[in-house]
């Protein structure tokens, strides 16, 4: 059994999850705005990371659905082991099956969704269902955001560069539009490699930044990265 990943406030055992503890979900789970934001959706759930990371920070009531069998124990264990259990309830399912058993609306949707189209395939089936489309489409994701955002809600979302612009094509056909972009570098001379993305109903004005993670030498990390997760890192 693999040792627990310790944050500030909770923990996270991944033992069970095909998809580890990664710093795609904690880049995303810190980014987040939780202002005005009293329910909140995580579509793919995974191990619960970025449910617990916006519990932390809000007091908001928390849905988190996933597919997988072995991920769903995995979340419901690590948020029964959490200070906000009260407030969160994981549901066995695929988002498709949860649109048609709930009508609700969200103030704040959130995913870290399978990226990739139509790739190489990984040879473990839960692995290949965390990180291939094949179960969620970026249509059946963007379909799902509709039917459960509220009127003036938010939907937050991490993606590699190639598929996040795919993604903002697809949204804006659906009058799904994207507010703020944050452009993520691994160091200061690569490229983005990751798009952390707000969308709306709404049609405003873009807001665009950048984040480099780490300085020229490796594991040492930029002012603006210890500060975006400092609530979370115990290294930070």
């Amino acid at each position: 059994m693999s040792t627990p990943f310790r944050f500030k406030q909770f923990s996270i055992d991944d033992s069970l999850c095909a998809m580890k503890v990664g710093v795609d979900a904690v880049l995303l789970g810190a980014w987040i705005n939780v202002n005005n934001a009293k329910t909140i959706l995580d579509i793919g759930t995974g191990t619960g990371i970025i449910a617990l990371m916006l519990a932390q920070k809000s007091k908001a009531l928390i849905d988190a659905v996933e597919i997988d069998e072995d991920a769903y124990i995995q979340a419901r264990i690590n948020i029964e082991n959490a200070p906000w259990q009260s407030r969160m309830k994981v549901h066995h399912c695929s988002i498709q099956d949860y649109c048609l058993s709930s009508n609700s609306k969200y103030d704040l949707i959130v995913s870290n969704p399978p990226f990739f189209i139509n790739s190489f395939k990984a040879p473990d089936a839960n692995r290949q269902i965390a990180r291939h489309t094949d179960l969620l489409s970026q249509e059946d994701l963007i379909s799902s955001v509709i039917h459960f955002l509220a009127k003036d809600g938010r939907f937050c979302l991490i993606l590699p560069y190639n598929e996040a612009i795919l993604f903002k094509n697809k949204a804006a056909n659906h009058l799904l539009y994207c507010n703020k972009t944050t452009y993520v570098q691994p160091k200061e001379n690569k490229s983005s490699h990751r798009l952390l993305m707000e969308y709306s109903f709404n049609n405003k004005n873009l807001m665009e930044n950048k984040l480099v993670i780490e300085e020229a030498q490796r594991h040492h990390y930029t002012d603006a990265y210890k500060e975006l997760t400092k609530d979370y890192y115990l290294a930070f």
